[in-house]
């Protein structure tokens, strides 16, 4: 597998957490830097290692979590999509967010469940790529570590884009990345059913 090809998937990887990391930096909390760097690191580890997994898996496994993985990934950014919604059209009051200074007094604070919960959703795909590749006899390594940084990189300009985007829409930015989040798993759910027709 060439390079260019390595790169071309990591690219179409990356883009359900890179659309994940915009509803992400849409949330009413600060984010700091660091907390931009946690955010693509667990989307970018998660991305490097659901292949790594699946490789190791084998075709044993490859008929079973295809069937519904699907479903898996629809639920869960459901549920996280839903929840932004809900928390957007409440009228608590929300805090100022834009990006703050890693060194600033303010606490900024991740839930790490959810992103935990968003990092396995966005990188079901990459665990069947990597079974997949187990298929056709190829190494894991270097398309691992590639899918990974790639999905990094991208995590992190959509969290600064997020960030952005909050700035101009305010509080409704949470309710569009809540949308974003529902449409990704719909999306993930008919390429599966199309896939299979």
């Amino acid at each position: 597998m060439s390079y260019i090809t390595i790169f071309g998937l990591s690219i179409g990887l990356a883009m359900d957490a890179f659309a994940v990391s915009i509803s992400y930096g849409c949330a009413p909390k600060k984010i700091s830097v660091r907390d931009m760097f946690i955010i693509a690191l667990f989307f970018g580890a998660f991305q490097a290692l659901m292949p790594i997994t699946g490789w190791y898996l084998g075709k044993f496994f490859a008929n079973l979590i295809q069937s519904f993985a699907h479903w898996i990934a629809l639920w869960l950014l459901s549920y996280i999509g839903i929840k932004m919604i809900i928390d957007g059209v409440k009228d608590d009051d929300t805090v100022d967010s834009d990006i703050i200074d890693s060194n600033s007094n303010i606490n900024s604070t991740i839930d790490i469940k959810r992103l935990f919960i968003l990092s396995i959703a966005t990188s079901i795909d990459a665990l069947v790529v990597g079974l997949s590749l187990s298929f056709i006899g190829y190494d894991i390594l270097i398309p691992a570590v590639i899918i990974g940084l790639v999905t990094f990189i991208c995590s992190l300009i959509g969290v600064r884009a997020g960030v952005r985007l909050r700035s101009i829409l305010g509080k409704k930015a949470e309710i569009f990345g809540g949308i974003v989040l529902i449409a990704i798993g719909i999306k993930i759910l008919v390429e599966h059913i199309t896939s299979s027709l």
